[in-house]
């Protein structure tokens, strides 16, 4: 299993290359000049769109735009927000935030786009429901002009649809069940099989329903587990007011330097901030990805543009709000380069393994005598329990991290029980650092820095304790019960946009298998996953080929949307659009506005 993990991991880390990092930000720079800065547009006539002062039932399609957009963002306001941003801010460090900030802004020209042309280029054969995506597009330009570019429009569509379903499986699905069950565990106790369970019954119970219960469920949904979530980090963040500033300019001045090592943060480039940000924001508002196309290609409008303008909102609320909000939750408590909770109780040091010859290996082995009794208290309960981690940080002599730019490692130890009623144990894993990062120059040695103990928390277990150290017991209850509302809206909307592939591969009698398999990795993920870097290979493994399977559409049929945008805006501001009073918001929410006498 490891070995296809690491095959993977290797296969993400080419997607992911610098050249990622020129095609995202290009199309975002090209989108936004070429829309003549559509962000600012989004923000005005798209919320007006979305207030449902435009919607009429006779439009084809199943939901409003306030569905639509709901659904789209119960996929992209989700773990993402929360242990998403943590990775990023706990591996990357404060820079990482900055370029999220950036990615964000250009992903709003960028998803207006796309969902511009899904909305164009939209099956509506059944008006009440319609399919949409990026196969659809290019499967009815590129296509559409028959012979050996038919041919060529169903590989690329496929090709989509196949990425697409990768990507459901791994980030839409296994990485939601895989933090829930985490912060669970972490946090109550509850077994990593139950609660993936629970998981795969709720979602199931919604995904039969189709892309009309999802909107429906997501319509209520959304909007309750934003303001319950800011409204904490709101709670959070006003214990450090006068430290706002201050870690404002850090984000800032921390994306163009280094960032030192210092606590359980191992140390970053500038290019490791850049890339973890943008990797973890694109994983949190999917702008580039083609996901949320999908969703919106179902929102009743006879301007198909109209929804992209709306869609535009999204990475806004996302990854300008949302996860800033949690990241400045997570850098004003210091739990992102936190302090070890106390030095091992007992002698304690690295010795370098040999082979059976007595040559030196490059992997070290714990050498002490003291046991559990050893650690200091955890910091989020009395006692530490089986299934805990930690670690103690590590110095590699002679070498450097050639992603990070520094010389650090985690040296891990789990904390394990044979049998209900045995003694608890320290298993310390062997430090193998060629096994774990890629160095530059050749590895002489390894040392301790300290023998500080740091308790692991990884991805929503961070974004908890930075809650729960402001006001204890606000991560253990509020941020457990947001995951799971984030976890559930994530995987039913996912759960769609793969369906969508399959029907767009393989028809309609595909689409049970399919939702079986699903809630199958739902249980999968929480029991069998347990490892950060496992888990991170996987999202950008989905995330990544996605991306290069949607981005050479985009950019090849960009100028149609582009052009239906502006004679969208020129026909706005001669009059032809009169919008009608706002519905009731109560109207809106549940979709009574658009539905027919």
């Amino acid at each position: 299993m490891q070995a296809i993990i690491d095959f993977i991991g290797t296969i993400g880390d080419f997607m992911w290359g610098p050249w990622t990092f020129f095609v995202l930000m290009g199309a975002g720079i090209l989108f936004t000049l070429w829309t003549r800065f559509i962000q600012f547009k989004a923000l005005t006539h798209g919320v007006a769109v979305t207030r449902g002062k435009y919607d009429n039932p006779d439009d084809p399609g199943a939901i409003n735009h306030f569905q639509a957009l709901s659904a789209a963002l119960s996929a992209t306001v989700g773990l993402g927000n929360i242990g998403g941003v943590a990775l990023a801010i706990g591996v990357g460090g404060p820079g990482a935030l900055f370029w999220m900030w950036v990615i964000g802004f250009l992903g709003m020209a960028l998803k207006s786009v796309e969902v511009s042309l899904a909305m164009l280029y939209r099956n509506t054969d059944d008006p009440d429901n319609p399919h949409g995506g990026a196969m659809w597009v290019i499967d009815r330009t590129l296509g559409a002009k028959g012979g050996v570019f038919k041919v060529l429009a169903k590989i690329l569509g496929v090709t989509f649809c196949i990425t697409l379903i990768i990507s459901t499986m791994t980030g839409g699905n296994m990485f939601q069940s895989w933090n829930v069950a985490a912060l669970t565990d972490t946090y109550f106790g509850v077994p990593r099989v139950a609660t993936g369970i629970i998981l795969a019954m709720i979602v199931g119970a919604v995904i039969v329903g189709g892309i009309k219960r999802i909107g429906n469920v997501a319509g209520r949904l959304v909007p309750f587990m934003c303001i319950l979530y800011l409204l904490a980090a709101f709670a959070v963040l006003f214990k450090h007011i006068p430290a706002i500033p201050a870690l404002l300019l850090e984000v800032v001045t921390s994306a163009f330097s280094p960032e030192e090592a210092t606590g359980a943060f191992l140390g970053g480039s500038i290019g490791w901030a850049f890339s973890v940000g943008l990797r973890r924001a694109l994983f949190s508002n999917e702008a580039g990805q083609g996901s949320a196309p999908i969703a919106h290609s179902a929102a009743k409008t006879d301007e198909p543009v109209r929804e992209g303008i709306v869609a535009g909102l999204e990475p806004f609320i996302d990854t300008i709000c949302i996860c800033t909000l949690t990241a400045l939750v997570i850098l004003s408590t210091d739990t992102w380069n936190r302090a070890p909770l106390g030095d091992f109780g007992g002698d304690i040091q690295l010795v370098q393994q040999t082979d059976d010859d007595g040559n030196l290996l490059p992997v070290w082995s714990v050498q002490t005598t003291a046991g559990i009794e050893a650690l200091p208290a955890p910091a989020n309960k009395e006692a530490w329990e089986a299934d805990d981690a930690i670690f103690l940080v590590a110095e590699i002599q002679g070498a450097t991290r050639q992603k990070r730019g520094f010389n650090r490692i985690q040296l891990r130890a789990k904390i394990t029980q044979e049998e209900q009623g045995s003694p608890l144990m320290i298993v310390w894993e062997d430090l193998d650092p060629h096994g774990r990062a890629d160095w530059e120059g050749s590895i002489t040695g390894a040392t301790l820095v300290d023998p500080g103990i740091h308790q692991s928390f990884d991805g929503a277990p961070l974004t908890a304790l930075a809650f729960d150290s402001a006001y204890p017991g606000l991560g253990k209850w509020l941020v457990t019960f947001a995951a799971w509302l984030f976890a559930i809206s994530t995987m039913i909307s996912w759960s769609y946009y793969g369906e969508q592939g399959m029907v767009y591969m393989l028809g309609e009698k595909s689409v049970l298998p399919y939702k079986l398999l699903f809630l199958v990795l739902v249980i999968v993920a929480a029991v069998w996953i347990t490892d950060t870097d496992d888990m991170e290979r996987l999202m950008d493994l989905g995330t990544g080929a996605m991306l290069w399977a949607n981005m050479p559409i985009v950019l090849m049929m960009g100028y149609i949307a582009v052009g239906e945008l502006n004679r969208y805006f020129r026909r706005l501001k001669a009059g032809e659009f009169q919008p009608h009073a706002a519905p009731s918001f109560a109207d809106v929410v549940s979709g009574k506005d658009v539905k027919k006498d």
